[in-house]
């Protein structure tokens, strides 16, 4: 290809992109050039933007370009109820369905001995914090329904477990094997609201 070292550069980092590979990721680049006034500085500008504000809420984990994110500034949210996700594309996932009002909690990640991430590596101890501290009811464990997902959900329930909270989990509509990010709406929204206990 002949674009220079400067468009290759370009396409090789887009092409690192979840969804987009070597193909796609030209086929973007020359979209931007060709309309770079409409498209590539707007988008160049908010790159920059978020790369110099975006952070993790103190609180639950979500991003935010502000110290907490927008659900936990929300005070309709109901903070007896905490959702306990793996990441934060599973909390959007979550939002999207527009039927969960309590709060969130990002975990940052999923037990997983084959990649070294131990109960330390997680925000388990945070979450214990926030329990005990605060006046929570209830907390969801919506993780997904992959081994890792659900060892997770049982080391978290044993250390929740004397804190007099209940303990549920997403029940109908989340196949096993299956991931929160790449549900519908009405999948997450039906799973939700047939909680059990956990």
């Amino acid at each position: 290809m002949s674009g220079g070292s400067e468009v290759e550069r370009l396409i090789d980092l887009m092409a690192k992109l979840p969804g987009l590979g070597p193909v796609s990721a030209r086929r973007a680049v020359l979209t931007l050039i060709r309309k770079k006034a409409l498209l590539m500085a707007p988008l160049a500008k908010a790159m920059a933007d978020v790369e110099a504000t975006v952070r993790e809420c103190q609180i639950c984990g979500n991003i935010t370009t502000h110290q907490f994110c927008d659900v936990c500034r929300n005070p309709k949210r109901d903070q007896s109820l905490i959702c306990v996700v793996e990441s934060v594309a599973d909390l959007w996932a979550m939002e999207r369905g527009a039927s969960f009002k309590g709060r969130y909690f990002v975990l940052g990640g999923v037990l997983s001995a084959l990649d070294g991430i131990t109960p330390e590596s997680l925000r388990i101890p945070l979450l214990a914090e926030q329990v005990t501290n605060g006046d929570v009811t209830e907390v969801i464990l919506a993780l997904n329904a992959t081994i890792d997902g659900q060892t997770t959900a049982h080391y978290i329930a044993d250390q929740l477990h004397t804190s007099g909270i209940a303990l549920t989990s997403l029940a109908q509509g989340v196949p096993i094997g299956g991931e929160l990010n790449y549900l519908d709406d009405g999948t997450i929204t039906a799973a939700l609201n047939a909680r059990k206990v956990f």
